[in-house]
This record gives structure tokens, C-alpha cells and sequence, in this order.
């Protein structure tokens, strides 16, 4: 059985994929509270630089994070309003959805 879905619904699939998985939801929750440095996210996640990288790579390319260099820094910032908003509808549902370390 095959199932044709709308353009609408592949871009929402895609876009969920990308915001799932406890990596990506962890520095989605630290970035939404202002723009940090990979260093940082590290640092907040308990993460490798190298590892919040990679999940920043997928969250950039999904177009949920944007990223300024400022010398030899990069910093990222939550520029998605979708991904905002689907950030707050999850802390309305679950409740307390604030990131910890490690």
C-alpha cells in the first residue's frame, strides 16, 4: 500500500525529522533562549564540539538554525519561527521542556 502525500506534508515530515532526536531538541532549547557559540553548546550539552556540530550542520541545512562567524567562533541562532513555535506548543504539552546538561 502507498500512500501519495501533499508537497505540504513531505516539507512537515522533513522538518520534524529534523527538529527530533535528543541532540538536536537539546541545543533547539538552549538556542531558544538567544544565540550561543558551538563552545558553549557544548559546554551546556555535555556534548563534543565535533558531535553539536554535526546536529547544527542538520538543523542549518533544514533551514531551523542560522549561523554567523565572528573570528575564529561560530555562533548560531534559532531563525525558524515554525521551529519556535513548535518548541513552544511541546512545553505546552509536556511541560517544562528546559534543557539540561549531559
Amino acid at each position: 500500500m502507498t500512500t501519495d502525500f501533499s508537497d505540504g506534508a513531505v516539507r512537515a515530515s522533513n522538518f520534524l525529522k529534523a527538529l527530533s532526536g535528543r541532540s538536536r531538541m537539546a541545543l533547539l532549547l538552549h538556542l531558544r533562549h538567544g544565540e550561543q557559540s558551538v563552545g558553549e553548546l557544548a559546554r551546556l550539552t555535555g556534548a563534543r564540539d565535533t558531535a553539536v556540530s554535526q546536529q547544527l550542520a542538520v538543523l542549518r541545512s533544514s533551514g531551523v538554525v542560522s549561523a554567523r562567524r565572528d573570528g575564529q567562533t561560530i555562533y548560531y541562532s534559532l531563525t525558524n519561527d515554525a521551529a519556535a513555535s513548535v518548541l513552544a506548543i511541546l512545553d505546552d504539552l509536556f511541560g517544562g521542556l528546559n534543557p539540561s546538561s549531559g
